[in-house]
């Protein structure tokens, strides 16, 4: 990981675009307004763990999340996301298994619909369109294609603070074949403390559906991140469960570059 940092450093030091400091999607669950621009490539990837005990059940979960956003317009951006490569291991009373393999891909567009304005308090706003395939390895493919639909609304604050708002709606299916929608809602309150490092915390409820279709995951998050350049942002990020669905605790490391 130590390697991977330090070539992504290297590697963004002659991409740095002064006075366009990058904007990044990772590492909080709410994305942000803003679009990469277009004739940029915009890589965010990182790697995290999850653990889970429940009804005696022992989960420990390793992912490689990674988004790549391709500026089309100004205001449109196409998405490629995927959790990457994934390793499940799993401790019962049975014994200790283990799958690995690839997560599902999703295809997506963002728009920015309007840009946010301190001055006048309004909000940047976007509406992000995906499509997730089932695309990945057996142990971890989904059922057809699942969409969604998502806005996000942020506001600049004062004292360098700032609050993001994401609704949204998803369809999936179960196991059975049978289609369902679950709600999405989180709240994000982000605070820069220099013009390099900013700390977040946030309330994520990334998936709120009824028990008969998987419960609702709902998460505390919190994190930072370091902006080494205009071009090369770090990250860190922890993540509680709040409800029984949720993972207990996850950890995350990753890095932003923009080409």
């Amino acid at each position: 990981m130590r390697f991977l940092l330090l070539f992504f450093a290297c590697l963004a030091t002659p991409l740095a675009h002064a006075g366009d400091a990058l904007s990044t999607d990772r590492p909080d669950f709410v994305e942000s307004s803003d679009v990469v621009g277009p004739g940029h490539l915009q890589i965010e990837t990182g790697f995290s763990k999850e653990r889970d005990s429940s009804a005696g059940i022992k989960t420990r979960t390793q992912k490689t999340p990674t988004l790549l956003r391709l500026g089309l317009t100004e205001a449109l951006e196409l998405r490629v996301e995927s959790d990457g490569r994934t390793s499940v291991r799993t401790t019962d009373s049975f014994g200790t298994s283990k799958e690995t393999g690839w997560s599902d891909a999703s295809l997506g567009f963002k728009w920015r619909m309007q840009e946010g304005d301190a001055e006048k308090g309004t909000a940047g706003i976007a509406w992000l369109a995906h499509f997730d395939l089932d695309s990945g390895s057996s142990a971890f493919r989904g059922k057809g294609v699942r969409p969604s639909l998502r806005t996000v609304a942020e506001w600049d604050l004062p004292h360098d603070m700032s609050i993001g708002v994401m609704p949204g709606i998803a369809l999936d299916r179960r196991a059975d074949g049978q289609r369902f929608a679950s709600g999405i809602l989180a709240v994000t309150l982000g605070k820069a403390w220099t013009s390099a490092w900013r700390t977040y915390v946030e309330i994520a409820g990334q998936q709120l559906v009824s028990k008969r279709n998987g419960g609702s995951v709902v998460t505390f998050d919190t994190g930072l991140t370091y902006l080494v350049n205009d071009a090369l942002q770090l990250d860190l990020s922890l993540q509680r469960g709040i409800t029984r669905e949720s993972p207990d605790f996850a950890w995350g490391v990753g890095a932003s570059i923009r080409f």
